[in-house]
């Protein structure tokens, strides 16, 4: 009795124990083994996503009362695209459940799909139109700015206005119209001296000005300039004035043209103008023109200055101005050459805008033959002065 009963439990174990060593083979089947060769891969049949169709169950196994000891490490499962095919020597009988589990966990991967067009592009091939192939550039596809130039005509802008449909027409033109002029149709004026100043030298201190004025658009001005000098208590060495039409030609320079005449001791000229002012590089303002008068005489003058902000009151600003002439005019005590230049030096305290004083030193010097003439008219051909005077502008 007690043989038979030792021989069922050792039947009952034995029968419980092989489900469980069929189920720790299977988990190993992609592995290789030592001594075993692995028959060549079989290209697996394409398979749908796991999110299409649901992996098969596997069908349950009869067990025994007792449940099959689980493995102590259960080793991951490996991300391989092909599974491993089952060796050869005698394992055509391992269970396949847990490889046909794992191939349907993670499909296959399909092969990418060309990139479709986006509506309105043209995906021809650009080397056609004088582009380099895509090949050149990485493999990238020429888009944006990388295309070629073409000469397709531009929209037509669109000419439609939608408030005309909630308001009436007539009222939205005057709108429009006056909005344009507030944007840049509107008409200026100024009137600045930017010299106007006592000036303290050796003998008879004198006085000194210049001055301008223009009104008119962005584009056309009418300009009126004016500049003199004199002693107190004598009379008046040289004054001009000038009426001109200026025109801009770009964002910092305007060509100007008109007249200008002369009033001093000596005989009253009138002269043709032509010339520019505007500013220069580095935010130097210059000016410079041509003179030529009814006698046939040709004069030519160059001028600038730069504004110097040490704080944003307190200016210094440089000025240069040299004239010329083309030939002796002693009517009016000049020679030919360069005439005369000055050179100041003057800081202002803006108490605004519109309005500062300064004080200054000014350095004139004639030269030539027109030092020659104010020699023998009992004159300095230089003279240094100090400077006192306001630069106001409205």
């Amino acid at each position: 009795m007690n043989r038979l009963v030792i021989a069922l439990t050792a039947s009952t174990a034995l029968a419980l124990a092989q489900p469980a060593l069929a189920q720790d083979h299977s988990q190993h089947q992609g592995m290789n083994m030592p001594g075993m060769t692995p028959a060549p891969a079989r290209k697996p049949a394409p398979r749908k996503p796991a999110a299409k169709k649901p992996a098969p169950k596997p069908a349950p196994k009869k067990r025994a009362a007792k449940p099959a000891p689980r493995p102590a490490a259960k080793p991951a499962p490996k991300p391989a695209p092909k599974p491993a095919a089952a060796p050869s020597g005698g394992m055509e009988g391992m269970d396949h459940s847990a490889h046909d589990s794992m191939s349907q966990t993670a499909p296959a991967a399909e092969p990418a799909k060309p990139a479709e067009p986006m509506p309105g592009m043209d995906m021809q091939d650009h080397s056609q139109h004088g582009a380099a192939p895509a090949e050149a550039h990485g493999g990238m596809e020429m888009t944006g700015t990388a295309l070629p130039a073409g000469d397709a005509p531009a929209p037509r802008p669109p000419m439609d206005h939608y408030a005309d449909r909630q308001f009436p027409k007539d009222e939205m033109a005057r709108s429009r119209e006056r909005m344009m002029r507030e944007q840049g149709g509107q008409t200026f004026y100024q009137v600045m001296f930017n010299l106007a100043e006592y000036r303290a030298h050796q003998g008879r201190d004198g006085y000194h000005w210049d001055g301008e004025a223009f009104v008119g658009g962005d584009i056309n001005r009418l300009w009126l300039k004016s500049e003199g000098e004199g002693a107190f208590g004598d009379a008046l060495e040289s004054a001009e004035v000038q009426l001109l039409y200026s025109r801009a030609i770009d964002p910092y320079f305007n060509l100007q043209a008109g007249i200008r005449q002369d009033f001093g001791p000596g005989p009253d000229r009138t002269y043709a103008t032509v010339g520019f002012e505007g500013l220069a590089p580095y935010m130097f303002e210059v000016e410079g023109a041509l003179f030529l008068s009814d006698k046939g005489d040709l004069l030519g003058r160059l001028e600038g200055y730069y504004d110097q902000r040490i704080t944003q009151r307190l200016i210094v600003q440089p000025r240069v101005e040299f004239n010329l002439s083309a030939q002796d005019m002693p009517a009016n005590r000049i020679g030919s050459g360069l005439t005369d230049a000055e050179l100041g030096l003057r800081l202002r305290y803006e108490i605004t805008r519109q309005f500062a004083p300064y004080i200054g030193v000014s350095y004139e010097a004639k030269t030539g033959r027109t030092a020659d003439f104010a020699r023998a008219d009992g004159e300095d051909p230089s003279t240094t002065s100090l400077v006192a005077g306001v630069r106001i502008w409205f």
